[in-house]
């Protein structure tokens, strides 16, 4: 096949140029050899005379030059320093064309519809996949599995066997290829998150939600997340920003995990990990304190309208909620909360609403941020 042959000192400069004007063959390997390089082209040989060979040459060297990573100086006698290139027939290794999915790799193996039956989507967490698999293809798990074990290259792929549920949010999960782990560490937006998948809940989806919200804080504010799991939003904020949280959850494991994860990652903040039920929590922690905060997160979207009472007993004057729950809209989160706001002698003012995830058809994991006011402030 043809290539360009180029001095090794002028290949990766050559490799942008060419990628830039797309002449390079992608079915083939780039290689070395001696002193050479070799980059494969897609031009026929009759079309030889017509490539722009002496241009892109010319490219090359200033490019070079400017780079100083040759040296020609202008009033230069000789030439010599500069490089040539030549279009030659080499034997280069074709490259080999990986599946970009999982039905991919399931091609042959599987029917149209059976791969159609598939969830494409998947949940990547630490080293750990978690699949969704319909109930008609389980009896095709193992081989799945291994697909699902080629193309993301972890160490372990479960399956989910039963939804969400539980006061400690947990789901149960099947081991179907790869190493049998659990525990794994998770890596976002640079903090760490060490889990274990068959006792805390936790979503990767949720990573961009998570640092929207940590960007809105500012430095000094005390914080709530009331249902703080192994900590990723505590811990993403505390990371950059002096704040005070505390961070409750029901779940034992959740919160010795949240324990180990203050220690993994090198905070500015102060996380303050409470296992306990919120509203006894509140009760005994805050109440008898008289704590009030400038922030609370509420992300428990099945049930979080059940705690809207207590969060905003518990916001201060002109103080942040960021309220979960699943919904086809916004109208009802932002009802629930102007009403119990009324009732607290607050305007609820929207800052902002966005569909978080899809949960189910027609259904989505929302968030709406608010901003509660006194009224006798409001002019």
């Amino acid at each position: 096949m043809l290539a360009i042959q180029v001095p090794l000192v002028g290949i990766n400069e050559l490799k942008k140029i060419l990628m830039e004007k797309r002449f390079i063959n992608k079915k083939y390997k780039i290689s070395s050899e001696n002193s050479y390089g070799y980059i494969p082209i897609n031009i026929k040989k009759e079309k030889i005379a017509e490539f722009p060979l002496k241009d892109i040459e010319n490219e090359l060297n200033n490019k070079l030059i400017n780079n100083k990573i040759i040296n020609h100086e202008k009033n230069k006698k000789s030439q010599a320093e500069k490089i040539a290139i030549e279009i030659i027939e080499k034997d280069l290794e074709k490259l080999k064309k990986s599946p970009k999915s999982i039905s991919e790799h399931l091609k042959g193996k599987l029917n149209s519809e059976e791969i159609e039956d598939l969830k494409k989507s998947f949940d990547i967490i630490g080293d750990v996949v978690i699949l969704e698999i319909p109930e008609n293809l389980e009896k095709y798990k193992a081989m799945i599995g291994k697909a699902t074990l080629n193309f993301t290259k972890r160490k372990a792929i479960f399956m989910k066997k039963s939804a969400i549920k539980g006061i400690t949010r947990t789901r149960e999960i099947k081991h179907v290829a790869g190493e049998e782990i659990s525990e794994t560490i998770h890596k976002e937006h640079g903090v760490r998150l060490k889990l274990d998948l068959k006792d805390v809940y936790f979503s990767p989806r949720l990573a961009t939600e998570r640092l929207r919200v940590a960007e809105q804080v500012h430095s000094n504010e005390l914080i709530l997340d009331m249902f703080a799991g192994v900590g990723p939003f505590p811990i993403l904020i505390a990371k950059n920003k002096t704040v005070k949280i505390f961070a409750v959850d029901i779940n034992p494991s959740a919160i010795e995990y949240m324990k180990e994860n203050i220690y993994l990652n090198k905070l500015k903040g102060e996380i303050i990990p409470i296992l306990g039920d919120i509203n006894e929590v509140a009760k005994e922690s805050f109440g008898k304190k008289g704590l009030k905060f400038d922030r609370i997160i509420m992300n428990l979207p099945g049930t979080s309208f059940e705690f809207l009472d207590l969060a905003i007993s518990l916001i201060k004057n002109n103080g942040i909620l960021h309220y979960y729950e699943f919904s086809d809209g916004y109208s009802q989160a932002t009802q629930r909360i102007e009403k119990i706001a009324n009732d607290y002698g607050m305007i609820s003012k929207v800052l902002a609403s966005r569909k978080v995830k899809s949960s189910s058809p027609g259904t989505w994991h929302i968030v709406v941020d608010v901003k509660l006011v006194k009224k006798d402030e409001i002019q």
